[in-house]
């Protein structure tokens, strides 16, 4: 009878372990880097959020009955208007196109939620107290989103923008935030 070599069965035994931990290790990588291409970071996240939010102010501006709220929600969206104009660089040279960016992303952040919120509010004639509420907690977001991309880039024409767009924002925050203590 053929006798067998002693170190084959061993050999192959190392073989298919070193194998399944290559394997093992690029399945890894793989799921690490997936997962981070996949989590939409602050930055596309605010871009979203400001696009959003012009087009419910926009839309809400005719459902308004206070003119006070009304007041302030014009000087919302002008705020929005010009800050999606000049977030528009700051997005270009950080790579991000808005109308590329993956389809979850843009689920979560088209404001389908908040609209249907607005909605319900409207047909219980809740409108104006609802609004003021929501976009209070919406730009206390949008502030935290700005902080957190302040915070976490080294682009100064970015950091520029955001300085520049925060004074407005505290401003139109504290108005909508003492609409809603007045009339909540």
């Amino acid at each position: 009878a053929p006798q067998k070599q002693p170190g084959m069965s061993n050999k192959l035994f190392l073989s298919v372990v070193v194998g399944g931990v290559i394997i093992a290790l690029l399945v890894g990588i793989f799921l690490v880097l997936s997962n981070i291409s996949s989590k939409p970071d602050a930055l596309q996240t605010l871009g979203l959020r400001l696009a959003t939010l012009q087009t419910i102010s926009d839309n809400s501006q005719k459902t308004i009955k206070s003119g006070e709220l009304r007041s302030i929600n014009s000087n919302l969206t002008i705020y929005l208007t010009d800050t999606n104009r000049a977030i528009a660089t700051p997005l270009t040279n950080n790579g991000i196109d808005l109308t590329k960016i993956d389809k979850n992303v843009i689920a979560k952040e088209n404001g389908s939620e908040l609209t249907k919120k607005l909605e319900d509010a409207r047909l219980n004639a809740v409108f104006d107290r609802t609004y003021a509420r929501e976009m209070t907690y919406q730009l206390a977001t949008v502030d935290s989103l700005m902080n957190q991309v302040y915070k976490s880039t080294k682009s100064t024409s970015l950091k520029t923008f955001l300085e520049s767009s925060n004074s407005n924002l505290q401003s139109l925050k504290k108005q909508f935030s003492e609409f809603n203590a007045t009339n909540g």
